[in-house]
């Protein structure tokens, strides 16, 4: 009798042995992969120095402004003190035409300075007038200087409201400079430090002047006077 031999296959076969290929992965996979793979090495070398990385010392400390006597507030602007507060002439003649070039500059302040309880200011001491539109109705405005000594002075700004002449701003200022540009006033006023001024920016906003913004500018230094001119045929 022959001796019973089970039936035996070993792992290690020839068919098992045979070591498989494997399969390649999709190129339109592959690309973006590799591509992402790289682009965080990009960014951290355009980002560092060519020294590499530096320690600049230990960082401030953020903390929160302290509010002093938070219980305390102003009382609104009377409307004596606001400079945009709306205030009719109608002692003046009316303006059908809606144009301030219409109206006398000199008798416009003087109805102004009288109805505030003040003096008229003396023809030397006001500037000369300046007619431009700022409050956006196509017809120019009148815009006035008075000098009140040889520091301050006083600006107002004109317009005509339903034929009545309107004062529309009012400010007392030390001018180191007044601007115009696209319907803006920009008043320039020095600071402590000679370097800069402050410039306050005022817009008609439909209603009144009102305040556009508060910056910081470079102070202009001041042109040189020119020298006059000598006699005619004589030496420069």
């Amino acid at each position: 009798m022959s001796a019973f031999r089970p039936a035996f296959r070993p792992a290690w076969s020839a068919s098992a042995a045979r070591p498989r290929t494997p399969t390649p992965a999709p190129r339109a996979l592959a690309a973006p992969l590799a591509l992402a793979a790289a682009l965080p090495l990009a960014l951290l070398a355009g980002c560092a120095s060519p020294e590499g990385l530096k320690d600049e010392g230990q960082a401030r400390r953020v903390n929160a402004p302290l509010e002093l006597w938070p219980r305390y507030s102003p009382a609104p602007l009377r409307e004596n003190e606001n400079p945009a507060a709306l205030k009719p002439l109608p002692a003046l003649p009316r303006i059908p035409s809606g144009s301030m070039a219409d109206a006398d500059p000199l008798a416009v302040l003087d109805a102004d300075f009288t109805a505030s309880g003040g003096t008229p200011p003396e023809p030397g001491t006001v500037r000369r007038p300046e007619l431009h539109d700022l409050t956006d109705d196509g017809k120019p405005d009148l815009i006035a200087v008075v000098d009140l000594d040889d520091r301050t002075s006083e600006l107002r700004v004109y317009t005509v409201r339903k034929e009545v002449v309107t004062r529309v701003l009012a400010l007392r200022a030390v001018l180191a400079g007044v601007e115009l540009a696209a319907g803006h006033l920009a008043i320039r006023e020095p600071t402590k430090d000679p370097r800069y001024v402050s410039v306050t920016d005022y817009v008609w906003d439909g209603r009144s002047m009102g305040l556009w913004d508060l910056t910081l500018d470079l102070a202009r230094k001041p042109k040189p006077s020119s020298p006059a001119p000598g006699p005619a045929g004589g030496p420069p």
